[in-house]
């Protein structure tokens, strides 16, 4: 459900649809901490989840509370997906070291886990060429996936970023059919 709700909130973003798309991305925060916890103990991907509806939805703080508390700093350690979730969660606390931390945790996982950390990294050094380049190859990788996990082709780690990147003035607004139009 939290996934069906987080599509809706990307569709309504693409259509530059704002109210549309902040009240689908509440109803997918609301389902992803449910499902988190009804979930078993390391079903860390429902707290990210959670964190980017949060963000694109225009809030954050409050799931970024709630994520530092239920992500020890053992299980950041052990876990990239983990370790994404407090590495956000950071960002939206405004603690920028720690969500370098935690951003080098991240490469441990997969290339995508490498190019957010890679993100995450240069907007907590404010590194705006980092950044960029970085945002640039989380794009790039989204448009050329052929399936996208809510079934909506958008780049919600890219537009996650972007959001709170603005406010630090590191903002690439990169145009791409994946994003949402400025």
């Amino acid at each position: 459900m939290a996934i069906e709700r987080e599509g809706e909130g990307h569709r309504a973003a693409l259509r530059r649809d704002a109210a549309a798309a902040h009240a689908a991305y509440g109803r997918a925060v609301d389902a992803y901490r449910a499902s988190w916890e009804a979930a078993p103990p390391e079903a860390y991907g429902r707290l990210v989840g959670m964190l980017k509806a949060a963000v694109l939805g225009g809030a954050g703080g409050e799931e970024a509370a709630y994520v530092r508390a239920a992500v020890s700093d053992e299980s950041a350690s052990g876990s990239p997906t983990a370790a994404y979730a407090r590495a956000v969660a950071a960002l939206v606390a405004g603690d920028d070291d720690e969500a370098a931390r935690w951003a080098g945790a991240m490469r441990a996982g997969s290339a995508p886990f490498g190019r957010a950390a890679a993100a995450v990294e240069a907007l907590a050094r404010g590194d705006t060429d980092g950044y960029r380049d970085a945002v640039t190859a989380i794009v790039t990788d989204f448009e050329a996936r052929e399936e996208h996990l809510t079934g909506v082709a958008f780049a919600d780690t890219a537009a996650m970023l972007e959001t709170l990147a603005a406010p630090r003035g590191l903002a690439a607004r990169r145009a791409s059919p994946v994003l949402a139009p400025e």
